[in-house]
């Protein structure tokens, strides 16, 4: 029997990598950074991240999160029917061409396919369960328990790594100044691993799986799920907004699982379940947005120092340790509110830099490096810049 389940866990390997998703999502990804490129660029004339950048935050960052929920789901013994991971499958695949991310939430890609599922016996056409085979046995208490599960781990991971290496841009207010601005626009794919019935495995012990599947035999399927994100914060630090936003969204999952979980003895709140995290996850980005709006411009010109907006990976700054949010007051001792005044301050001593920083926390601390040939004037730090200069190069 052993000999059976290694096999068919090999197999559910292979399935993952035939898997459609998994190769559209390397185009997609793609595309995304094209876009973010072509907005740095256009704000700063040079690119923050690499071209590759979303590909390897995608296929690495929720790798993890989506093990341990394979763990979970494998031990619940949570299946679904293969049409219904089909009909999942197209949902996605068609929000993907949207290229609007935060509709990649398992509140609505789960949601909607809750809501299709539950529409199937209004339809009541054969093509369908002939097309998305075994579709009409989903059982409704599972895909809201599976709900609630990934939005839980969608807050976790908006709350560890959707603020890492935000993409910063310039922006025009309402009055015609330029703002700075971050945006987040991430994707994470979990490996998820499910039970569908009709293959040839059979359970050894008569408790498990929990969530039943009739006794039917089943097989073991892995396939890639992708959670999405994406925020645009002008009105505090990226960490700040993003952490609180992943805070809220953990909450919501556990809530809607609290739910799901009384569906096992009352089917109806399945359906509270999902409506309650459709409409909650909804909830969390509008409030999210018209907090951020009404929030003074937070990386702004100021009347003295200069507000960092981004910092090029690999650049002297960020060999110093300096940080987005952070002001550069002094450099080589002279003070600074302009472009033209740091690089001033740099030319004052070609070989060495120093400068004066207030952190986060208001408090002075100094930063220093060496500077090499080439360098004098290649700090690495984007600022927003002057009215009439706001679209200009990296300093």
């Amino acid at each position: 029997m052993i000999e059976n389940w290694l096999l068919e866990l090999l197999w559910a390997v292979g399935r993952f990598f035939l898997h459609p998703l998994f190769y559209l999502f390397f185009l997609l990804t793609l595309t995304y950074g094209y876009v973010r490129i072509k907005r740095e660029r256009k704000s700063f004339h040079i690119r923050v991240e690499d071209l590759y950048h979303e590909l390897k935050f995608t296929y690495t960052k929720g790798l993890l999160a989506g093990v341990v929920l394979s763990v979970l789901l494998f031990a619940l013994g949570v299946s679904l029917p293969f049409g219904t991971i089909v009909l999942l499958a197209i949902i996605t695949a068609i929000i993907g061409a949207s290229l609007q991310l935060r509709w990649f939430s398992s509140a609505y890609t789960i949601g909607l396919t809750f809501l299709i599922v539950s529409l199937l016996p209004v339809l009541n056409k054969e093509w369908v369960n002939d097309f998305f085979v075994g579709i009409s046995d989903t059982s409704y208490i599972a895909l809201s328990l599976l709900a609630g599960l990934l939005l839980v781990t969608e807050g976790v991971l908006i709350f560890r790594t959707s603020h890492q290496k935000t993409s910063p841009s310039i922006i025009k207010s309402t009055r015609g100044l330029p703002i700075g601005i971050h945006q987040a626009n991430r994707t994470w794919m979990l490996p998820l691993l499910f039970l569908v019935p009709g293959g040839e495995l059979v359970s050894p012990v008569s408790w498990w799986p929990v969530l039943s599947i009739g006794g039917e035999p089943f097989l073991l399927l892995f396939i890639p799920y992708f959670v999405g994100f994406h925020q645009r914060v002008q009105g505090s630090l990226p960490a700040e907004s993003m952490k609180t936003t992943g805070f809220r969204v953990i909450w919501l999952g556990v809530i809607a699982l609290a739910i799901a979980v009384g569906s096992i003895w009352f089917t109806p709140l399945a359906f509270v379940a999902m409506f309650f995290a459709i409409v909650g996850r909804e909830f969390i980005t509008v409030r999210q947005r018209m907090n951020d709006d009404s929030a003074a411009f937070y990386f702004s010109k100021r009347d003295k120092g200069l507000m960092i907006l981004g910092i090029l990976p690999g650049s002297p700054a960020e060999k110093m340790g300096l940080q987005v949010g952070e002001m550069v007051m002094k450099v080589n001792g002279y003070a600074v509110k302009t472009e033209e005044e740091l690089y001033q301050g740099l030319q004052k001593n070609r070989a060495f830099c120093k400068l004066e920083i207030v952190d986060h926390n208001g408090e002075i601390r100094f930063a220093q490096c060496a500077l090499y040939d080439g360098e004098h004037h290649e700090l690495g730090i984007l600022f927003v810049q002057d009215e009439k200069k706001w679209e200009t190069e990296a300093v």
